[in-house]
């Protein structure tokens, strides 16, 4: 018994020592596993992978002192022993994301397993992390083996429908256009063995549908995203394993126009041979097969397949789908379809210089919007009011006779006196299409219908031809927009700023559609001005990774040979003003063209990824080097757009309401694009640049100072000249140290005594004010000129009743209804002041990606309290806080492997409790730090911040 006994407690002992190591192994859990920023990427084509991980961990000042990665070809190698592709071995860094790939080359088309484990800061390994994946992509054309690009050999559309109306404002009358048709593809497969992995990898110059055996592969919509086509356009892979069968398929493709074959819209006359499209819709696809015997094989689009046209008669990405039923094909992408009057297609060879795997998010069916009110117009039509201004489509259930005309005309507005629709933001009358989607029945009961290869941007639609009222069963309208992630939150004790944050990214979601376009109706174009506006705003909520590197390729790629202005004689690569397209503009003015270099910046300061940088850094020194071109005589740069759309500014009929010179503003964005390029250049070892970006910096504030800084009469006060400018110079620290009060002193005297407690900024100023304000011991103005219900205010656009910021700001009653778009996401930039004022998180510029980041809340006593989440690579950071009898309360995450900085007032710190204990009681148990005196240096953890707000 004795023996058993002592047994018995020495396998207690065992199994808690067991316990103890398993306990202790199991504080460091890995709860997020990336390759390339995404999780188990399945087409990734980057020869240098980077991986990344996201630990959670109880306790405090918890990192990462070394890692160790595995990267092998199948899970029984998978370990330090057998590893065949790479053993990184014990790496000591403190760097979890963003590690590049250094093992043998990485094949096209193959399958990848990795694992890894980390030790912490005091030499402690975790165990190993689960197994995860990566598959490469086709990586090269050589990998497209045998497929061929096709396209419709014969238009047959024969439906008196096939036909618009198109007629810009400078048109006396308008013209029937067609456009290319609409294409359908398909091609019967037969298997005689057992599959054990299939694989499709396509690309559609326009926009495609790829079906399988009657079902559509995947729940993408319009595919693949727009691009230079003819310089780069982008493929996408499916998984079919599931859905490809032993025995007989067929595959169908539908082909429509999208951006690619864009040969009807902008326009100036009838007459004009302004070709915006690239060709007619072309298509390529490829289909790799493995079966469980260890054979392979291919798929591929070629001249064997068939070709038809069919119910959807006319496609345009402005004016709309036009669907007659009366010309529909049947299972056209079915076994067994008769298709022996279907033509043959067409072999092409479209000038397409590379073609990659397709990163970012794609575009999907987000969400379905019920009628929330149904009227009669003053013409007797029915509209129906959404409730909310989206970008998408409407979707139709309807029963009606044979060849009924069902025309649906989707706006953003009524008429001011709320009788009709009113067509002024969305209407053709730059590019010629008005938004209208057509269906014609083919009146055999019950008929549902939505549109595949185009998407308007409404609140209301006017619907022609029904007999009975429209309600939730007949007609709902589909948000349609790239999946991107919501992945950040914000959240006040006010309801007012709460409502702009959710109009703000209304705002933005309307606006993504393979690129951050201006608007998702009139232009759908990506204005470089525009994009890098609202840029840190987005990546503040959204997972914009992948969006804005995909983003840089466009403006790369829209780069175009431009002459010097100083030397004519030089020649630089420049984007237009949009990009990507041939709908283009002049070269991009300094202001929309630092978009090239914002972009790359803010990727890095949000991600922390340099090779964003690195790999656009020839380009952005090169325009850098064109823009310095247009320096004066003064030292100033003679260029410049403009502070876009201030209050009651029209550039036609009251140009004077930019009150902010053109050249003043962008010099001003200049100085801030040169300090960036100095920072850049150090990262690409480019000593000689770097030196002389911080040479041309430093001339440039002295001009721009001499310049632009002036007295303002009557005042002790100073200013540059205009809000906007007087906003810029603070914000980028252009201001001379002597001069900041009396500079804020000025910006405060125009806003208050001039302009009556109002902004007078366009999209420039607009962005940084409300930060700068609450920065300058201002807040509480900054909440004023925001929540003003007079004009002009964000707070009077709500009410309103705009749902997303309008471009234009205007005194939307005094007008026979709203003109110009009112979903413009460069008005939504301002609210990046919630997360970085209100919210108090900004990421460190020195240690990028939240590595290291600030917490510093400047709020107006109006708001009582905060929430916010922001996302970062090592996890959400956390700000949660309470103001309350003169004292904050604020409940901080901070992430592993990061620090905060928080800053206090010498005031403050005499006051902070953490975790309820005083600084100095705090500072051992936490090991805090103070750096620049009162900024307290937190790691990991949880912490309860106390203070007397000073």
């Amino acid at each position: 018994m004795r023996v058993r006994l002592i047994s018995l407690l020495f396998l207690l002992i065992i199994c808690f020592s067991c316990h103890q190591m398993y306990d202790e192994n199991s504080k460091l859990v890995f709860v997020e596993l990336l390759v390339n920023s995404k999780e188990k990427p399945s087409c990734i084509e980057s020869k240098q992978p980077t991986f990344s991980w996201v630990v959670n961990v109880d306790g405090f000042n918890k990192s990462q002192s070394a890692y160790q990665l595995l990267v092998a070809t199948s899970e029984e190698k998978l370990n330090e022993s057998d590893a065949d592709i790479w053993n990184s071995g014990e790496v000591k860094s403190n760097q979890s994301t963003f590690i590049k790939f250094e093992g043998d080359n990485l094949k096209a088309l193959k399958k990848y397993f990795w694992k890894v484990k980390i030790w912490d800061e005091n030499g402690t390994s975790s165990s190993w992390s689960d197994i995860n994946t990566f598959e490469m992509g086709l990586m090269n054309e050589a990998n497209w083996g045998d497929s061929e690009w096709i396209t419709l050999n014969n238009d047959t559309r024969t439906s008196e429908y096939r036909f618009r109306d198109y007629k810009t404002g400078r048109m006396d009358k308008p013209v029937p256009v067609a456009g290319f048709p609409a294409s359908y593809f398909r091609k019967e497969l037969n298997l005689e063995k057992d599959i054990e992995n299939a694989q499709v990898y396509i690309c559609g110059l326009g926009y495609y549908e790829l079906y399988l055996n009657g079902e559509k592969v995947g729940d993408h919509v319009l595919d693949p995203a727009p691009s230079n086509y003819d310089k780069q356009a982008y493929y996408v892979n499916y998984n079919i394993t599931k859905d490809l069968k032993s025995g007989k398929n067929a595959f169908g493709i539908n082909l429509g126009n999208g951006f690619y074959g864009q040969n009807i819209s902008w326009k100036n006359d009838p007459e004009s041979d302004r070709d915006l499209a690239f060709g007619p819709p072309t298509v390529r696809c490829l289909v790799k097969i493995k079966f469980t015997d260890g054979s392979e094989s291919d798929f591929v689009s070629d001249a064997s397949w068939k070709e038809s046209t069919g119910p959807i008669v006319f496609n345009n990405i402005y004016g709309g789908d036009t669907y007659d039923a009366r010309f529909e094909i049947g299972d056209w992408a079915n076994v067994g379809y008769n298709d022996s009057d279907w033509g043959d297609a067409k072999e092409a060879s479209p000038k397409v210089k590379k073609i990659s795997a397709q990163q970012i998010p794609p575009i999907k069916k987000l969400q379905e919007l019920e009628p929330q009110s149904v009227f009669k117009g003053a013409d007797g039509e029915w509209i129906v009011d959404f409730g909310q201004n989206i970008a998408g489509w409407v979707k139709l259930n309807v029963k009606e006779k044979e060849g009924q005309l069902i025309e649906v005309i989707t706006t953003e507005a009524l008429l001011t006196d709320g009788s009709d629709i009113f067509l002024g933001s969305t209407g053709g009358g730059a590019n010629g299409m008005p938004q209208i989607y057509e269906y014609i029945c083919k009146g055999d009961g019950l008929e549902s219908w939505e549109p595949k290869f185009s998407y308007h941007g409404f609140k209301y639609a006017k619907i022609k031809g029904i007999s009975t009222k429209p309600d939730a069963n007949m007609i709902k309208a589909v948000l349609v927009a790239n999946d991107i992630q919501e992945t950040g939150s914000f959240k006040s004790s006010d309801d007012l700023l709460n409502k702009m944050h959710s109009i703000s990214k209304w705002t933005i979601v309307d606006n993504v559609h393979g690129i951050p376009e201006d608007c998702p109706h009139r232009e759908k174009c990506g204005w470089l001005g525009d994009a890098h506006a609202f840029c840190e705003y987005a990546l503040y909520n959204y997972d914009m990774y992948d969006f804005y590197k995909k983003y840089m390729e466009d403006i790369r790629t829209q780069m175009r040979p431009t002459k010097g202005h100083n030397n004519p004689e030089i020649k630089f690569q420049v984007p237009t003003m949009i990009a990507p397209g041939k709908r283009t503009s002049t070269y991009a003015k300094i202001d929309w063209g630092v978009a090239t270099m914002y972009l790359p910046w803010y990727n890095y300061k949000f991600y922390g990824d340099d090779d964003i940088v690195k790999d656009y850094y020839e380009p952005m020194k090169g325009l850098t080097d064109f823009y310095l071109n247009f320096k004066g005589e003064n030292g100033i740069m003679q260029d410049g757009m403009g502070d876009w759309c201030p209050p009651l500014w029209d550039r036609r009929l009251n140009p004077s309401a930019m009150e902010c010179d053109p050249i003043i503003s962008a010099n001003a964005y200049f100085y801030d694009v040169l300090e960036i390029m100095e920072q850049f250049a150090n990262m690409n070892n480019d000593a000689d640049y770097e030196l002389k970006m911080k040479q041309e910096k430093e001339a440039l504030k002295v001009a721009f100072n001499k310049e632009f800084l002036i007295e303002i009469p009557e005042t002790n006060h100073k200013w540059y000249q205009s809000q906007t400018a007087t906003v810029q110079a603070l914000q980028f620290g252009l201001v001379p140290e002597t001069e900041v009060d009396n500079v804020v002193n000025g910006l405060v005297h125009d806003i208050v005594e001039v302009k009556g407690g109002h902004h007078a900024t366009g999209i420039h100023g607009n962005r940084y004010i409300y930060t700068v304000l609450s920065k300058y011991g201002k807040a509480d103005l900054a909440y004023q000129i925001l929540t003003t219900p007079e004009f002009p205010s964000q707070n009077y656009v709500m009410n309103s009743g705009f749902t997303t910021w309008p471009e234009r700001q205007f005194v939307w009653e005094e007008m026979e209804g709203p003109t110009n778009s009112l979903n413009h996401p460069m008005h939504s930039g301002f609210a990046a002041y919630f997360y970085e004022s209100l919210g108090g998180i900004k990421s460190s510029n020195k240690h990028t990606g939240y590595k290291e980041f600030l917490v510093n809340p400047e709020f107006p006593s109006q708001v009582t309290s905060t929430d916010v989440s922001v996302p970062t690579p090592y996890g959400l950071i956390k700000n949660a806080w309470e103001a309350k009898d003169g004292n904050l309360s604020m409940n901080l995450k901070v992430p592993f492997n990061t620090q905060a900085s928080v800053y206090l007032t010498s005031d403050e710190l005499e006051t902070l409790l953490i975790n309820d204990l005083s600084f100095d009681e705090a500072k051992d148990k936490y090991n805090l730090k103070l750096d620049d005196k009162t900024s307290v240096i937190l790691g990991s953890g949880v912490y309860k911040i106390t203070y007397s707000k000073s």
